[in-house]
Order: C-alpha cells, then structure tokens, then sequence
C-alpha cells in the first residue's frame, strides 16, 4: 500500500483489524482475533481481503500494517559498510536510543518530540485517515546507527508537504550516512509527489543548519523565541527543500 493511498474498507470488521493492527505496530494474529470478538470464519475474510488488497503483511502469524516505501540499500566506505532501508516495527528500540544519542549533544526539538510520540504510541510506522508517517534507518551490522523520518500530514490542503527529521550517531557522523539518509527520504518524497519537506531546529544547532544549507536547503522562516532552552528564548529556523 503506498503512503499516499487512504485506506478504505469493505466491511466493518476489516477497519476493526486494521485500526488494531495500526495502532500498535505490529499484533500477533491470534491476539487481533481475540480482542475483536470475531468468529473465525468472519475474522479470515476480513484479513483475506485486507492481506489481496496490500493493507497487511503476515509474517507467520504477527500481522503489521504494509507500506510500499523502497528496498534495501547497501553501501560501504575505506572502513563502514553499512545499509540504508525502511523501519519497521523490530527496529523500535534501536530508533529510540539512536534519537535519543543524538539529542543528548544537539538541541533537536522537533526529533526529541518524534521519540516521545513512539514511546506513547509504541508503534514506528502509522498509516491512517489523520496521520502517516514512515522512517528509514542507517544500519551496521544490524543494528540502528542514524535514521530519517518523513511525517506525511493526510488533510487534503497539506498532503503535498512532509515534515523530515534526521539523525546519526556521534559515532558514526562525518561519513556520509546522514547525506545519504536525507536523499533517500528526499528521493521517496519527490517519487510521491510531495513539492517541499520541512525541518525546523533550533538557531543554536548550527551544524545542523549548515549541513542541510550545503544540501540545497533553504531557511523559509524564523519564529522567534519559539523554544525554551534553559532558562532562555531561543528562535526556531524552518528549513525548506522544494521539488
């Protein structure tokens, strides 16, 4: 299912399924059918149809919500290998101590929102009629070392804009994975007809607002003494890339 598809439902007890589903990530199927009160031969057809239509994945007996956002891709430099791929809902614990590295040095407002909106919802993708958003992560050796996250408003006048994020881990910046993580956020973005994406940081995180400059960004606005950092009024820079 793409992104840009709201989902759409035959029967009642297939929207059941998948609100459960998207709400919480990923679901054992024998727990969904429990907790909606099916009778089996109507809770498989619901999912039948969910599953022909590209709403849901079954990977042996967890269900989660199926988002068509790209492959794998693997990259490597004199001393890294490493891989670019969407998240899903295993990476969970690896995103938030990655975010969570990295805000711990850099002021990242917007991100640090981003984890505390996982730990509530405990789910790494959403796809619904409100909201949808998707992440990529930057992975060595299987584990999280950086990620971006695109958050793609569904209400008809702000479907052609996102809000991005991005990170790396102190260990691992200053190779080219965060350059990497954006243009593979920018490319699915452009690829789904979205015309701009948005990132807003704090005027203090001049490393990050001198990373995404060199990357063809432009600052589009400047709210002043829009965060509260310490005991001071610190403005916010929107950044802006535009298709």
């Amino acid at each position: 299912m793409e992104t840009s598809e709201r989902p759409t439902f035959e029967t009642e007890a297939g929207e059941e399924i998948y609100r459960y589903v998207e709400r919480h990530g990923t679901a054992a199927r024998h727990r969904v059918r429990e907790v909606t009160s099916l009778d089996p031969d109507e809770f498989q057809d619901a999912l039948s149809e969910l599953k022909e239509r590209g709403y849901l994945e079954d990977d042996g007996g967890t269900l989660q919500i199926a988002l068509d956002v790209g492959s794998v891709e693997a990259y490597s430099t004199d001393d890294l290998e490493y891989v670019i791929r969407p998240a899903g809902q295993s990476d969970f614990d690896g995103l938030i101590d990655t975010i969570r590295d990295v805000t711990a040095e850099d002021t990242y407002i917007v991100a640090e929102s981003i984890a505390e909106q996982l730990l509530y919802e405990d789910a790494v993708n959403r796809h619904n009629a409100a909201e949808s958003r998707v992440f990529f992560v930057a992975t060595v050796d299987g584990e999280v070392v950086g990620w971006v996250h695109l958050d793609l408003p569904q209400l008809d006048k702000l479907q052609s804009t996102a809000q991005l994020t991005v990170g790396v881990r102190r260990d691992y910046q200053r190779r080219g994975i965060g350059g990497k993580l954006v243009d593979r956020a920018l490319g699915w973005a452009e690829a789904n007809g979205y015309r701009k994406v948005y990132n807003s940081v704090p005027i203090t995180n001049d490393e990050a607002i001198a990373f995404l400059e060199s990357r063809g960004w432009e600052t589009e606005g400047v709210r002043k003494e829009h965060y509260t950092i310490g005991d001071e009024f610190v403005d916010e820079v929107m950044l802006a890339y535009a298709f």
